[in-house]
């Protein structure tokens, strides 16, 4: 079976036709319109270019936002236009396909349990360090979604209180801490003139790149992040237990430089270390391909799960809440 599975970004849409293999066969890129409408217009663009190549047989959408539990609505995106939204009706209309919603690392964890670097493992936590921190925890190959469908927001656990402001509202999150903003941030804070690092439109990479060469206030900025890294972790472990940690996003590109330093604080951290069995720690495998991979995934075990039926093009949905 054949199925696409949509990364529907703040920035971009990414669509992509991934076999049962979870091979990706063929992508579309396309950017983030502002408005419901063209935001569907474009999804449902994407997904016909490839159905155009490929005979799709059902749509995942991997969604930065919080998604209902029955995989059909998104309920809040804070940088997409959809609230209380039900996507999965709406895009099934437009495709005459079943449709399934999940939330973007929900996904991306799932895409690397299921055909990559989380096989055979039960409990899984998948932190992705990018602009932010994404997070989800896997128990038993499901996602664990709380009460409410919002769990986990790992990257707004409170490390310092009173510390730097968070765009969440509140003040010392753990990815004001770790994440390519907090990499950039620290390196100008302590940039003290040192070449390469002056603090001017810097970027999470471009601080990377100076610490491989060598840059003293880049390394210093990396070796903060790998000591909230590992801080971070110590709190998921405690509070989780899982058997193996994936660290994704775009950070994780980097983490030849700051990984291992980030493990050694996780072991020193963690409450009983000497007396219990500590979580791996590895790079996720699938780089910015796992939700695409994850929401096909999805997508397919959702065909299979349900009998469908293709919707009238003429039935009454619910009204679509402009931007």
């Amino acid at each position: 079976m054949i199925t696409v599975g949509v990364d529907v970004g703040g920035t971009n849409i990414r669509a992509g036709v991934v076999d049962v293999e979870g091979t990706v066969l063929d992508t579309v890129r396309t950017p983030t319109p502002r408005t419901q409408d063209e935001l569907q217009d474009a999804v449902a663009g994407a997904v016909a270019e490839l159905a155009r190549q490929h005979r799709v047989e059902a749509v995942g959408l991997a969604v930065a936002g919080f998604v209902a539990p029955d995989n059909r609505t998104v309920t809040f995106a804070p940088h997409l236009p959809w609230r209380d939204a039900p996507v999965a009706e709406y895009m099934e209309r437009r495709l005459g396909l079943p449709v399934v919603v999940e939330h973007d690392t929900n996904a991306a964890a799932l895409a690397e349990w299921r055909v990559c670097a989380g096989a055979g493992v039960n409990n899984l936590a998948y932190v992705a360090v990018g602009t932010g921190i994404g997070a989800a925890l896997l128990v038993a190959g499901e996602p664990y979604r709380g009460e409410h469908g919002v769990a986990p927001e790992l990257g707004h656990l409170r490390v310092v209180p009173d510390g730097r402001v968070c765009p969440c509202g509140k003040r010392g999150c753990w990815e004001r801490y770790c994440s390519g903003t907090a990499l950039a941030e620290t390196a100008a804070e302590l940039r003290g003139g040192s070449a390469g690092v002056d603090g001017h439109g810097l970027t999470g990479r471009d601080v990377a790149l100076a610490a491989q060469s060598g840059d003293p206030v880049a390394r210093a900025a990396v070796a903060d992040l790998a000591r909230w890294l590992g801080e971070g972790l110590a709190l998921v472990a405690d509070v989780f237990d899982p058997a193996l940690v994936l660290i994704g996003g775009g950070v994780a590109e980097s983490a030849a430089l700051f990984l291992a330093d980030a493990v050694a604080h996780y072991e020193g951290a963690v409450t009983g270390a000497p007396y219990r069995r500590l979580a791996e720690v590895r790079v996720a495998r699938l780089g910015d391909a796992a939700g695409v991979v994850g929401a096909a995934v999805l997508a397919r075990a959702h065909v299979r799960q349900r009998a469908w039926t293709a919707p009238c093009l003429n039935s009454t949905v619910p009204e679509q809440r402009r931007a």
